[in-house]
């Protein structure tokens, strides 16, 4: 228990921490407020159910009223009013309807973006390379000044190894011009014009929806199920135990097979397939929260080099400041910059960075209509903005290292006992996730957080993910934290 003094200094924290977050929302609720006694209710059901004539619902958590919504709060159709630890899905950095991003989007230049909506690999504005030196480049990852603006998350991953294949082919061919029989058999989707080239995953990992990127996609079986594949190889990510002070030989040993395996099957396709690039996730989200120490990428890059693949960092959903970091990869120390780093979801835009040696060789190879949105483009310079200027990183690292502390002393209590394991994350922000014994429990305990008045999501068999905003406070960590002992209690 605590003292009545250390309880008194913890209220006056929240409470300034509150008012930092009521400066940027005045009219964000100061606590959860649940009207109904099942989340969602009767209104949001009965408009899940309208949705449902046109478009499958079933995977609807929430149908919600955005206009409503704010900061880290979001408004469901029954104006139930929950804390937000999953941000549709780890796409939202600075809050629902933020004022800044309220005041762009009345601005003349949001309006003629948006209603132009020009096709930017033919014809991009006078002010794109304005609006993209001014934003997304003055956040690249270290050594990598192209920008390649895609549609989403999928088609940023599909785009890198669109370019990865390019490259590999160009530098295969010695930088030549193609041949006629290349430029002929392609037609006919046959070699030499059409290489059979892989790209090699990590089991586990989630790198989108898309005929290329769901190839890659190793996580759950229902997202690939009945669609055809690429015959793209995967190798074991590492199994990593926790904690993992306790299990540091283990974990060792489990993250130098995993590299033996990448190395093997590198080696065991070249006569078939051979990589071209390696995609790999930096926690791996859909799959499970799991994480691979900066030993392990180092020497995977090193692996890589070797065998002259690409090196694709999927950053997705690492991306933006999440992990207490502005890119997830930055831990590692990497001797050289990675070859390809993709986003999207908190940056609101999409897209991948890359060295001007991997350049298309020729127009029209890595091309379409759109190539990002200018709209999108504005936004996430401008969240880039609000995040320098509160210094949201930084926060989110302060934040997360609270709540890891504080979940951390709740697994040792009676009430979690056995219910709250695998906690990890540890200096990774926000990004934090643990397990519960099994599915059911796991599924029972995000429904009982609803009735709570706290969003949260799951990922892989039996895992809790917390995915909040940057804009995350203290205050609103101790409502989780609240809630996620209440209901741990009751399970």
């Amino acid at each position: 228990m605590l003292s009545a003094a250390r309880l008194q200094a913890r209220k006056r924290l929240a409470a300034r921490s509150y008012a930092t977050s009521a400066s940027l929302f005045p009219g964000q609720p100061q606590s959860p407020s649940v009207k109904t006694s099942s989340v969602p209710g009767p209104a949001g059901i009965a408009a899940s159910e309208r949705i449902g004539k046109f478009q499958d619902p079933r995977a609807h958590a929430l149908v919600v009223d955005y206009k409503q919504s704010k900061g880290n709060y979001i408004v469901d159709a029954d104006g139930n009013e929950l804390l937000d630890v999953f941000a549709q899905i780890a796409s939202i950095a600075v809050g629902y309807n933020n004022p800044q991003l309220i005041e762009l989007a009345k601005t003349d230049a949001f309006a003629t973006a948006a209603m132009a909506r020009p096709a930017l690999g033919s014809f991009p504005g006078t002010d794109w390379a304005g609006i993209i030196e001014t934003g997304l480049l003055k956040v690249k990852p270290s050594g990598l000044d192209q920008l390649t603006t895609m549609q989403c998350g999928s088609s940023a991953n599909e785009g890198a190894m669109k370019a990865a294949f390019l490259a590999y082919s160009n530098r295969r061919r010695g930088g030549k011009e193609f041949t006629t029989e290349e430029l002929e058999s392609t037609m006919d989707n046959a070699a030499p014009g059409t290489p059979a080239l892989s790209v090699l995953s990590l089991k586990g990992g989630f790198h989108g929806r898309m005929l290329g990127s769901l190839s890659t996609t190793r996580s759950k079986a229902i997202h690939k199920i009945d669609v055809p594949a690429f015959d793209w190889p995967a190798a074991p990510f590492p199994e990593l135990k926790y904690p993992l002070d306790t299990f540091a030989a283990e974990n060792k040993a489990t993250e130098e097979a995993s590299l033996k395996a990448v190395e093997d099957t590198i080696v065991a396709w070249k006569n078939k397939a051979p990589v071209a690039a390696l995609i790999v996730e930096p926690i791996q989200s859909e799959g499970g929260d799991r994480h691979a120490s900066p030993e392990f990428f180092r020497k995977l890059q090193q692996v890589l080099k070797k065998h002259d693949v690409f090196f694709i960092v999927d950053e997705v959903q690492t991306g933006f400041g999440a992990t207490g970091t502005f890119w997830a990869h930055e831990k590692w120390n990497l001797p050289e910059p990675a070859d390809f780093v993709t986003f999207s979801k908190k940056a609101q835009a999409s897209g991948f960075y890359h060295k001007i040696s991997t350049r298309p060789k020729a127009a029209y190879q890595q091309y379409n209509t759109w190539l990002g949105d200018p709209i999108r483009a504005l936004q996430a310079r401008e969240m880039i903005r609000i995040i320098e200027e509160k210094d949201l990183v930084a926060h989110t690292q302060r934040v997360g290292g609270y709540v890891y502390e504080s979940l951390e002393a709740l697994q040792k209590e009676k009430v979690a006992e056995g219910k709250l394991i695998n906690l990890r994350g540890k200096g990774e922000g926000t990004y934090i996730a643990f397990d519960l014994p099994t599915s059911a429990q796991r599924d029972a305990f995000v429904k009982a957080m609803k009735l709570e008045g706290v969003n949260v999501g799951g990922c892989g068999n039996q895992s809790v993910r917390l995915r909040p905003m940057l804009i995350f406070e203290q205050v609103h960590a101790d409502i989780f934290l609240a809630a996620t002992k209440k209901v741990l209690g009751s399970l």
